[in-house]
């Protein structure tokens, strides 16, 4: 199988990118800096020249050798001694026909001038020239010599070979080479190091590994249904999810701005000084209760962030009350398997006895009130869940020996789809709970239970013939926590039930009177638009 090809490490695309620039900007530098030298070189070059030529041109002894039949023996001595004096490569004497009268190589005397550039000399000036001379390609200085009387008499020419020019500039070309390779030298052990640096501060991740990274973290926070707020050590936010914004209703751009700006009393800041997490911690954030966990972000033992989690109480509560409902739904349907297990053990000794007639009234009559409740559920209540509901509430009233009655005249449609079942189920269940509750022990304790949905309502209304409830009670008894028994963890039925109707945008009445029961009433509104938000 062929290997997938790693992508090139961050350090060497430091360090490479690096030399490689350095290399190149070097290189080009170098090769400015000679020609700029070569170019002073021989402007500086070319100058002295000129200068040592109109100096020999105006020496007197120059000028009278021209005056004597053989001027070469006083001017060869001369130009050489000058020559090695000045560091000149050569310095030639003419006479106007270009004949030599001095010249490096004496064998050359009496030669005519080579280079073609005696025209402005003979002309009177003084200029730098470059020719190609007997010696080779050369910068020369030349100028006319002129007799006491003014007259131009011979021509000087003085001159550096090119080659020596170029020579010089090679050296110095070498030189800055040789600090141009510290420079690079230097250059690859600071990419180094700071590759190095960079790896560190990143722990190690490649550029391919960070962008992974980036893409699969916001394709996290994008999917958690908890809302998570990062903020830096000095609680600007760095990071917000898109389920914390709706959680909050957090509308405007909340990146880079004060934490309590957005959401005051976070208890950010006190997880920042002591570095201690802060789990399960509950809170009201924009009139919402939330649950919220808090954990330090630590670098180096030192706190640099925090990262805040919430989650929505509602949703975690409604969990619970379907989980608190399904184990309502197995205990009702535990006690009806329990009664009706009883009842068969009473028939099945009525058998045994011999008593065929009582066996047989018992039969009609479970038979009977079977089938006028069944009658009721299955053909008036078409919701099956409200239908389960109800035989587990038959179950265990007979369980608990007291009579459940479901009005003949309850009609009731499926629940409109907007209406979650699991508050109407959590409603029904705690109301005739709550009935049950009131007449147990009451030999004549009896429970009845109506709905209907002909209206724009759904009305639902649980009767019991219980003590009833004082005025005082009715006000509290939709309190979390109170119980007109006083018993301790109790309460909390009738505190749901409010919860659930408000959620619905509906309504609950409360009639009782103390020794004649109570009947409690709930209108719940059956369009969409009519249900709160």
């Amino acid at each position: 199988m062929k290997r997938k090809k790693l992508p090139m490490s961050l350090q060497t695309k430091i360090i490479g990118s690096n030399i490689v620039n350095t290399v190149f900007i070097i290189f080009i530098f170098l090769v400015i800096s000679l020609v700029i030298e070569y170019k002073q070189v021989e402007k500086q070059r070319g100058n002295q020249a000129l200068q040592l030529a109109k100096t020999v041109a105006s020496m007197p002894t120059v000028i009278s050798a021209f005056e004597h039949e053989d001027p070469s023996k006083t001017l060869q001595p001369l130009m050489n001694k000058i020559k090695r004096e000045t560091g000149a490569q050569f310095i030639v004497v003419g006479n106007t026909d270009g004949i030599r009268y001095a010249h490096p190589d004496e064998k050359k005397l009496g030669l005519s001038m080579v280079g073609g550039d005696n025209s402005p000399a003979l002309k009177g000036e003084f200029y730098i020239s470059k020719a190609e001379g007997s010696l080779g390609q050369s910068i020369r200085g030349k100028g006319p010599i002129r007799n006491q009387q003014g007259e131009i008499v011979g021509i000087v020419s003085v001159g550096y070979m090119i080659a020596d020019l170029q020579e010089d500039a090679y050296q110095r070309g070498k030189e800055i080479g040789f600090i141009s390779l510290i420079v690079v030298i230097i250059g690859m052990i600071a990419s180094y190091l700071l590759a190095k640096n960079i790896r560190r501060t990143t722990l190690g991740l490649e550029p391919h590994e960070m962008t992974s990274l980036y893409l699969e973290r916001n394709a996290i926070l994008y999917s958690i249904k908890e809302g998570i707020i990062s903020v830096d050590k000095d609680g600007y936010i760095t990071m917000i999810n898109q389920s914390a914004k709706e959680l909050l209703d957090i509308k405007e751009d909340s990146l880079n701005q004060k934490i309590e700006t957005i959401i005051p009393n976070t208890g950010v800041y006190r997880v920042l000084e002591t570095g201690k997490p802060d789990r399960d911690h509950e809170i009201t954030l924009r009139n919402r209760d939330m649950i919220i966990n808090r954990t330090p972000i630590i670098e180096n033992g030192e706190v640099i962030g925090v990262v805040s989690t919430f989650r929505d109480k509602t949703e975690i509560n409604k969990m619970l009350e379907t989980l608190t409902e399904v184990q309502r739904y197995s205990e009702d349907l535990r006690a009806q398997t329990h009664e009706f297990s009883n009842k068969l053990y009473v028939l099945s000794g009525l058998l045994q006895l011999g008593k065929h007639d009582e066996a047989i009234e018992m039969i009609q009559a479970e038979s009977e009130v079977h089938e006028n409740q069944n009658k009721i559920i299955f053909d008036q209540i078409f919701d099956t869940k409200i239908q389960a509901l109800l035989l587990g509430k038959l179950g265990k009233a007979s369980e608990k020996k007291i009579q459940f009655i479901i009005d003949e005249n309850s009609s009731m449609g499926p629940l409109p789809a907007h209406i979650p079942y699991t508050d109407v189920i959590s409603i029904l269940g705690n109301l005739i709970d709550n009935a049950l509750d009131a007449v147990e022990g009451n030999k004549a304790g009896e429970v009845t239970f109506f709905a209907i949905d002909l209206g724009e309502d759904l009305i639902i209304e649980v009767y019991d013939n219980g003590p009833g409830i004082s005025v005082n009670e009715t006000e509290k008894i939709f309190e979390t926590g109170f119980s007109t028994k006083g018993e301790e963890n109790r309460g909390y039925g009738l505190a749901i039930v409010k919860q659930a109707i408000d959620k619905l945008n509906g309504n609950i009445e409360v009639e009782s009177r103390p020794g004649k029961g109570s009947i409690l009433t709930v209108y719940l509104p059956k369009k969409r638009h009519n249900v709160a938000n």
